[in-house]
């Protein structure tokens, strides 16, 4: 099954901020649009709108002015739905509600020909529930993009229960066509993106809900520490506190309440009160003209020390010892299995995050995780009031002597970006396992569609067969809830390489 032909006509339904950007990249890409809008004018200001951005292309080169006339010849308003007739393929970016969107399908099945494909770019309903009314609820799939839609180039194509093969294979197509990256995928809460990304958001807030550290710190080693392009705090005030808790509870909700997807009570909180983020002007932080963003924790200067002793290659961390060696500190190996530990001239030792807290031990300061410790400019340290002020100085030190800023936060578990990395490993494992989509597209969806420095299989590969599974059974162990408890799909995947010679 081929793309559609940029002869067909492609309708775009609902012409909010995401219906323009959709009939942007279908227009770009050639194809006659027409645009609808149930409020009267509104499709028509819309066109306007597309052009002015057309305009500001050719402004900055990136479009010529004959491609530009061309595509302001192929946008038509339509005045209803009759309008879109001879269209291949509706696209509709209505109202986000079951309802609404049926009945709107349930009307276009009256108008258009029987072989016109049909989308929805719902990114929280069931695909298979919107389709449910339909006569034929075999021609409609799920057409998620991503906002800005001419700049995201994710396309997730959902196929519903119903959905038939050819139709959904088109429509991917078409997406490619379009100069997009379509993954495709089943009809699941949140689908790819929205499901695997929850704990980047819910591992943040639990940081902070239990006083681990304040917005600013986790957003600063989410960034440049875990190398994500944004943290957790500013990127929700950014999207909206309102809508990121939405999807949250909507996801939650249609896993029947899964504790692994399960809201923050401070997001709420944060919701009721108004503090919606930029668009409100207040959220995690304050937009007021004048008003200062707070500053990360960042300790004091340390002396380093003259050596370490390291227990094993340091696992994830390993490249922590040629840094440590470049910063003209000597580096004395201890041959040790799977040893992830540096000790220090104060008896104390230096390990990294693995699920457990400093309090279970003598004299142990803990180090987040970090997918590029050469790249890092920041590291969290995390430490019990037990832990010497010795071994906390030497720590910080040794950081800050390989170029790195340090941030002191509380006693937590599995700290900050070890605990948000294992997590997205385990609902990526899970996801494949129950047939959402392959570990390829599901890589490819999280480094697009949210800008993830590495995918969850990548990570995995990277840290190693036994690494999530082995933080979350020690965070399991802490909370036994069950939102820590590792997938099947991961402890199988755990145990592939290092079978186990016994025999039941």
């Amino acid at each position: 099954m081929t793309a559609l032909d940029l002869s067909s006509p492609v309708a775009v339904v609902g012409t909010g901020t995401m219906g323009q950007g959709i009939a942007q990249v279908a227009l770009t890409a050639g194809h006659p649009v027409r645009l609808y809008d149930a409020v009267p004018g509104r499709a028509r200001e819309a066109a306007e709108g597309i052009v002015a951005r057309l305009d500001r292309l050719v402004a900055k080169e990136r479009l010529t002015a004959a491609d530009r006339d061309a595509a302001r010849d192929r946008l038509l308003p339509a005045d209803d739905l009759t309008g879109l007739a001879d269209c291949a393929l509706v696209v509709e970016a209505v109202l986000e509600r079951l309802d609404v969107k049926q009945e709107l399908f349930g009307a276009l099945e009256d108008v258009v020909s029987d072989d016109c494909l049909l989308a929805t770019n719902t990114s929280s309903l069931s695909v298979t529930a919107v389709g449910g009314a339909l006569r034929v609820p075999g021609r409609l799939v799920g057409l998620h993009f991503f906002n800005p839609a001419p700049l995201l180039p994710l396309v997730e194509v959902v196929s519903g229960f119903a959905t038939d093969v050819a139709c959904a294979t088109r429509a991917y197509e078409t997406a490619r066509a379009w100069g997009r990256t379509p993954v495709a995928c089943a009809d699941t809460p949140g689908f790819v993106v929205n499901r695997i990304a929850r704990p980047f958001y819910a591992e943040a807030f639990t940081v902070y809900e239990c006083q681990g550290a304040d917005p600013a710190t986790i957003d600063a080693v989410l960034r440049e520490s875990g190398g994500f392009r944004m943290g957790a705090f500013e990127l929700t005030d950014l999207i909206g506190q309102d809508i990121n808790e939405s999807v949250t509870r909507s996801v939650w909700q249609a896993f029947f309440q899964d504790v692994r997807f399960t809201p923050s009570l401070a997001q709420r909180r944060l919701v009721e009160s108004g503090r919606l983020g930029r668009k409100s002007g207040r959220g995690w932080y304050d937009y007021a003209d004048g008003a200062e963003r707070p500053e990360p924790h960042t300790a004091e200067p340390a002396e380093p020390p003259a050596y370490v002793v390291a227990e094993g290659g340091l696992g994830p961390a390993s490249d922590l010892l040629a840094l440590i060696r470049e910063a003209g500190i000597q580096v004395r190996v201890e041959d040790e299995d799977h040893g992830t530990r540096l000790v220090l001239p104060s008896g104390g030792r230096l390990a990294l995050a693995d699920g457990r807290t400093s309090v279970e031990h003598r004299d142990v300061v803990y180090f987040d995780l970090s997918p590029d410790y050469r790249g890092a400019t920041r590291i969290a340290l995390s430490h019990s009031r037990d832990t010497s002020a010795r071994t906390v100085a030497e720590a910080t030190g040794l950081f800050q002597a390989l170029g790195k800023k340090v941030s002191v936060i509380g006693d937590v578990p599995g700290m900050i970006v070890a605990r948000t990395v294992a997590r997205i490993i385990d609902l990526a494992y899970d996801a494949v396992a129950k047939g959402v989509a392959t570990e390829e597209d599901i890589d490819t969806a999280m480094r697009l569609g949210v800008n993830y420095p590495l995918g969850p299989f990548e990570w995995s590969r990277r840290l190693g067969r036994g690494w999530a599974g082995s933080l979350l059974e020690g965070l399991h162990e802490r909370d036994r809830s069950g939102r820590y408890a590792p997938s099947l799909a991961l402890y199988r995947h755990a145990c592939a390489t290092g079978k186990r010679e016994d025999t039941p």
